[in-house]
């Protein structure tokens, strides 16, 4: 089996080591009032798809790097490969990206607030109140 890896090309499987279901990136809240059965999910309970699976694997004679493979289960064969690092950075985007809007649409906020309250600060020219030179 071939696995087309992101920055290096096609390798042999050889190469790789296959450490499971992919959904393992997504770690349980070590805080959550039900974090012992969280836990206890993540840690043993799989499922075994027949068909398309996204699977960790790991280039322990390469890159070491981590993969998702997606491929099929049934015909061993290879449908997209990306790196992990992309995968989790990708699935967390849209929750940076709405805090990226609120903290915008509040600086916006502050801007328009200031302006109207026609308050200018007071040239600074290195001395603090109360400093004598």
């Amino acid at each position: 089996m071939i696995i087309n890896h992101p920055q290096l090309g096609p390798r042999d499987a050889a190469e790789f080591t296959i450490l499971g279901d992919a959904s393992l990136l997504n770690r349980p809240d070590w805080q959550a009032d039900d974090a012992d059965e969280a836990f206890y999910a993540y840690q043993y309970l799989r499922e075994n798809p027949a068909g398309l699976h996204r699977e960790l694997w790991f280039h322990e004679h390469g890159d070491r790097s981590w993969l998702v493979v997606t491929r099929d289960t049934v015909t061993h064969s290879v449908i997209d490969v990306a790196l992990a690092s992309d995968v989790v950075l990708s699935s967390k985007a849209p929750k940076a990206s709405k805090y990226a809007n609120k903290r915008q649409a509040v600086s916006v906020y502050k801007t328009k607030s200031s302006k109207k309250a026609g308050k200018k600060k007071p040239a600074s020219n290195g001395k603090t109140s109360g400093q004598k030179r």
